[in-house]
């Protein structure tokens, strides 16, 4: 250590030795005429005095000085002496006093008020505090006054080499891809000293690497790590630990340093190929498996990650590239093959497939390492399964006509099993699908027949479903679906499309047309209805009516003269014979009714009834039936009113309403119950048999008549309200004629006569332990419990 300081001391103090040593001699006098100049050492100011030598020729004060300087960290057995304070004011007769004031005047620097002597009594630290400014200034020893103005100067800590370099946000992370040209750059990492960096070389950083070399190097001044090998492998090795240094002093011997961590992490490009673990694979599936059924997994391993190793999977040939397929997952990165179409093991027993892997993002930078892709080949074996029938056909379209004899074969379906063995096959009808049964099925050969008649005008489809099961395994099942049409038959004969009733004004014209009737067929001939009109044999030559056939196959009905009235003939009816066109043709009579009405002179017909002619003139029927629905209404409101007047409560005293004396008052409040003994007499409760013997009916009126009472004359206000209930209650009591009357139900005694005797406990003679409980366990096993219950009760009494 003193070794160390003393080099120091050396590099500081040898520039300004050889500056003293170089300056001219009119530096070091002063003018007679001037106070003596103490400087205190520095080489600035130095240099500054001898560029400018004409400030000693204008100086206007006792002293001059502008700046001290001071070592810091120096410790030694007495304070170093920073520097001395004179003026020319002090003859040397002691009668000067020099005072220190200022930043640390009296805890770090001390001044000898009699020479003027500045010391440090402290250790200084540069990076705590590097200048301290502080007032010198010159008084009477004996008065303490002020000589001269104080004068301002600055003490400098001066550095030295004290701290070592740091990093502060270490340790560092840095990442680069794989195989990276030589001097890549990989990050920069920064070091800070707390000395001086314009002072000396005591913050003058050069860096160089400890550990990590030969892969990558560091720029001594810059701090910029680079790669020191090319095609650094991240599959090799991923990470590198980097030790860095800093030294201090340029790097020379004595200088201090400091060290960080560097954490470099290769990452990853596309520079592998995915390559299959196996160059075949093997796989089996049943013939009966589910179409897109997972058969196999295929994977090609890349010793890349992330989405350097994602490949995509395909199958480029082989004789199953129509039955299979393959997709790529991308979570597991393999490849999954699955069924597109049914197998057959009967037809192929088993299928090959090329299988190629490849990547999906590729790197051009290494595309010349060859084709980022792999195959593989894939051989898959077809097992035979027990499969159910297969019908010949998927859907069955049978026709019918509706009059099919029953039991005559309609259609036939067949199936056969697929398998080597050829299980025969029994056919049956879901009988879901045919609730009526109406059809039945030969189980051996298929052949479906009708059980009951058809009627295509009720349903022209049936659809069916038909059940093949093999009868070595009645598992294996299949079903298809029958669809059976009923065609028509002529079975149908024409009539009216709906009930005509025709109108006949007594005003007609011949030639008139009465009424247009169209004709309806329940069937349906392929080619459409064509109907024939006629009129019965007897009535061609009616005298009154003819009918004309119309282009839209409906028929008009025409009056053959006038001069029609109602009084001689109210209603005429017209039979009209309607035939198809069918084969063999069928035809129906159905009779039009013509009626006679009365007509306006524009054909508006106004009444068609005989009654008609006694009504008022110009009194319409609409006007009848709005005056017979208003004599309707008033009788039902007058109804209506007695109703509700007969069914209006009357009080039952008839007297003055302002008369509160007879008013009633009800109070809903309940009695005492049994305990309260005081509200009745309890002897009325008690058995009438011990008083006489037999107790009369109340609930009927007596036959004794009572006299009735004179009527009372009104009461003054001023008689007492208690008093006059009370007469009108002993009033009530005493008549028995009297409503309501007194109808006494006694519940406190028993009936006599009793064929089933006293049900109750309360007068019973016998006790339990007369009692014999042994029918309880006669009763079944529901009452043996407490048949149990009561015999051990009976034993315990007895022990």
């Amino acid at each position: 250590m003193p070794e160390r300081l003393a080099e120091m001391l050396l590099d500081l103090w040898t520039p300004l030795i050889i500056l003293w040593i170089t300056l001219p001699p009119c530096i070091y006098s002063a003018p007679m005429n001037q106070s003596p100049v103490l400087m205190s050492g520095s080489p600035l100011e130095l240099n500054r005095l001898s560029e400018e030598p004409r400030i000693l020729n204008r100086s206007k004060r006792g002293w001059v000085w502008n700046q001290m300087f001071v070592l810091e960290e120096f410790s030694g057995p007495e304070p170093i002496l920073v520097g001395r304070l004179h003026t020319d004011l002090d003859p040397g007769s002691k009668k000067i006093k020099y005072i220190l004031s200022g930043d640390g005047a009296g805890t770090i620097f001390q001044i000898n008020d009699v020479t003027g002597d500045i010391h440090a009594i402290k250790r200084l630290d540069r990076e705590e505090k590097a200048e301290y400014t502080l007032t010198a200034q010159a008084v009477d020893w004996e008065t303490n006054k002020p000589l001269e103005p104080p004068s301002e100067f600055i003490i400098k800590v001066q550095d030295i080499n004290d701290n070592a370099p740091e990093f502060l946000n270490g340790p560092y992370h840095a990442t680069v891809p794989e195989m990276s040209i030589l001097g890549t750059s990989v990050t920069n990492v920064t070091a800070t000293d707390a000395d001086d960096p314009v002072y000396g070389n005591s913050a003058k950083l050069v860096y160089s690497i400890l550990e990590g070399q030969p892969y990558f190097s560091i720029e001594p001044e810059t701090a910029i790590i680079k790669t020191a090998l090319p095609n650094m492998d991240r599959e090799a090795k991923e990470e590198y630990l980097v030790v860095i240094q800093a030294k201090d002093m340029g790097g020379h011997s004595g200088g201090l340093s400091g060290t960080t961590t560097l954490t470099v992490t290769l990452t990853d490009v596309n520079d592998n190929p995915p390559k299959f673990a196996q160059s075949l694979y093997h796989f089996s599936v049943p013939e009966d498996v589910v179409l897109g059924t997972a058969i196999g997994r295929v994977k090609a391993n890349d010793q890349d990650i992330g989405e350097n190793a994602q490949s995509s999977y395909d199958i480029i040939d082989g004789d199953g590239t129509a039955l299979f397929e393959i997709t790529s997952d991308a979570q597991a990165q393999d490849g999954i093959i699955r069924l597109r179409k049914p197998l057959d093991f009967e037809t192929k027993k088993s299928y090959t497939l090329k299988v190629e892997a490849a990547n999906v993002h590729i790197d051009p930078r290494f595309s010349g390492r060859g084709p980022f892709k792999d195959t593989a080949t894939v051989k898959i074996v077809v097992e035979d399964a027990d499969e159910p029938p297969v019908f010949s056909s998927p859907t069955y379209l049978l026709e019918v006509h509706e009059n099919a004899a029953l039991n005559s074969v309609i259609g036939q379906v067949t199936a056969r099993d697929p398998d080597i063995t050829s299980s025969p096959i029994r056919f049956s009808i879901d009988r879901h699908t045919d609730l009526e049964r109406q059809f039945n099925i030969n189980a051996d050969d298929g052949k479906i027949t009708l059980a009951t008649p058809l009627d295509r005008e009720l349903s022209v489809w049936h659809n069916i479903t038909i059940i093949a099961t093999e009868i070595r395994n009645h598992s294996q099942i299949s079903r298809v679906p029958v669809a059976i049409k009923v065609l028509d038959v002529n079975d149908n004969a024409p009539e009216f499309a709906s009930e005509y009733e025709a109108f006949l004004c007594e005003n007609g014209k011949p030639g008139q047309v009465i009424q247009t009737v169209s004709a309806m067929d329940k069937d349906d001939p392929k080619n459409g209805h064509y109907f024939l009109y006629s009129l019965l044999p007897e009535m061609v030559n009616n005298p009154n009516f003819t009918i004309k056939k119309n282009e839209d196959n409906s028929l008009s009905i025409l009056a053959k003269h006038n001069g029609f009235n109602r009084q001689k003939q109210e209603v005429y009816l017209l039979p009209i014979i309607i035939s198809d066109s069918g084969n063999p043709p069928l035809s129906s009579t159905s009779t039009l009714t013509i009626r006679v009405c009365g007509c306006s002179s524009d054909g508006v017909v106004q009444s068609c009834n005989v009654e008609a002619y006694v009504l008022p003139i110009g009194l319409s029927m609409g006007a009848l039936i709005a005056i017979l629905a208003c004599i309707i209404l008033l009788l039902v409101i007058v109804v209506l009113f007695v109703t509700l007047r007969r069914h209006k409560n009357e009080p039952l005293i008839i007297k003055d309403d302002e008369d509160v004396r007879e008013n009633i008052i009800r109070y809903d409040d309940e009695g005492g119950g049994e305990e309260d003994t005081e509200a009745f007499d309890i002897a009325t409760l008690q058995n009438p048999d011990g008083i006489n013997g037999f107790l009369p009916r109340k609930d009927i009126k007596p036959d004794l008549q009572f006299m009735p009472r004179q009527g009372l004359a009104p009461v003054p206000n001023g008689v007492d309200v208690d008093e006059f209930i009370n007469v009108r209650l002993h009033e009530a009591d005493n008549d028995p004629t009297a409503p309501p009357y007194d109808s006494i139900q006694i519940y406190g005694y028993e009936g006599r006569g009793s064929v089933a005797g006293s049900l109750s406990s309360l007068e019973s003679t016998t006790s339990d332990s007369d009692q014999n409980f042994d029918y309880l366990s006669d009763w079944g096993p529901r009452f043996k419990r407490l048949g149990e219950l009561y015999s051990v009760g009976e034993s315990d009494k007895e022990t």
